[in-house]
């Protein structure tokens, strides 16, 4: 079954042909990085602009790279939910549009949904019930995946996501666009015990994090020693900065893995590429004799594959929509509009 499916949530454009949610035949994807690294971060009315400039290309050129027709789509597939609005809403019409015009089933996928589902493509022998730890520039959370359709929220973060602190840390410190990526590199040289930074404690459940007095802490030790011009050291800083975000997500998995019992644990969004955060994990799943699923770092960011692999078991467990699709800024990933 070749599911065409797009992703447009944030400040990537994506269409991907996904063949039995486990095969990706092509992923195009344009990136709009350079374009709002001259603002520091995503402009959303620029993100939907291009999404609009770039979908119909994209979905051409998917086709023409698998030789495939139009006929021999089976489905599409779409993120309807959560991101910028704007830039959902562009993806969201034009796979109603598709699916009108070929007659094929429209399937509305949530994007943590395919973040998560992003390792069974990198894992196709992947199957639930696992752990997913998902950590992205707008979700930081904890996930119990029962089946490939059915889950439940072990915990989240209660203010800021991980991946937004890591951006609004780099661009403090005067990195470039996305500050998490640039963050991670200079952390790898050095000391991170050098600052001490907060790590918050568990409160009423003790699967939920919370990262806010983090990023403050971090921007305010930098505006500090800017004003008395003390020397800061950026890659120790940098590397205190990630073991500190660390050491809030790793305890609260290895808790959740010895509540659930489960030994599979899978790592899910753009922060899963932060070196860091990998190195604990796997660490972590060594010591409880877990198996632990880390995509590669192609699949760690947004892209259309994993809305075309989550896609297909949501068209297997009957979850499509008609034309009345809407897009939504923010959903629960058990579907719930928040």
């Amino acid at each position: 079954m070749n599911i065409l499916a797009v992703e447009s949530s944030c400040d990537e454009t994506a269409v991907a042909i996904v063949k039995d949610g486990r095969e990706v035949l092509t992923d195009c994807i344009a990136s709009q990085v350079d374009l709002h690294r001259i603002y520091g971060g995503v402009v959303p009315e620029i993100a939907s602009r291009m999404h609009i400039e770039a979908i119909y290309g994209l979905a051409d050129q998917a086709l023409e790279k698998t030789g495939l027709s139009r006929e021999d789509i089976d489905a599409v597939a779409v993120t309807y939910a959560p991101g910028l609005i704007g830039a959902v809403l562009v993806g969201v019409n034009f796979a109603k549009s598709v699916a009108l015009a070929l007659d094929k089933p429209l399937i509305p996928v949530h994007h943590i949904r395919g973040h998560i589902a992003a390792n069974y493509i990198a894992y196709p022998d992947l199957k639930p019930p696992f752990l997913c730890l998902v950590v992205s520039g707008g979700h930081t959370v904890i996930v119990d995946v029962q089946d490939y359709t059915k889950m439940e929220i072990l915990g989240t973060t209660l203010d800021d996501a991980a991946g937004e602190c890591f951006d609004k840390v780099g661009r403090v410190l005067g990195m470039p666009y996305p500050g998490g990526a640039a963050l991670d590199k200079a952390a790898s040289q050095g000391d991170d015990t050098k600052y001490q930074l907060p790590r918050s404690k568990p409160g009423q459940n003790p699967y939920d994090m919370s990262f806010s007095g983090l990023k403050t802490a971090a921007i305010n030790l930098i505006h500090h020693a800017q004003q008395v011009g003390e020397e800061l050291d950026i890659n120790s800083l940098c590397a205190s900065f990630c073991g500190a975000v660390s050491d809030t997500l790793v305890p609260r998995v290895v808790m959740a893995m010895e509540q659930t019992g489960y030994r599979k644990l899978a790592v899910a969004g753009g922060v899963a590429a932060n070196s860091r955060i990998r190195r604990d994990i796997q660490a972590a799943a060594a010591r409880l004799g877990a198996e632990v699923y880390l995509p590669p770092l192609s699949l760690c960011g947004d892209n259309a594959a994993m809305i075309g692999s989550q896609g297909y078991f949501e068209l297997l467990a009957g979850n499509t929509s008609d034309m009345t699709l809407n897009a939504y800024a923010t959903k629960s990933i058990l579907g719930e509009t928040l």
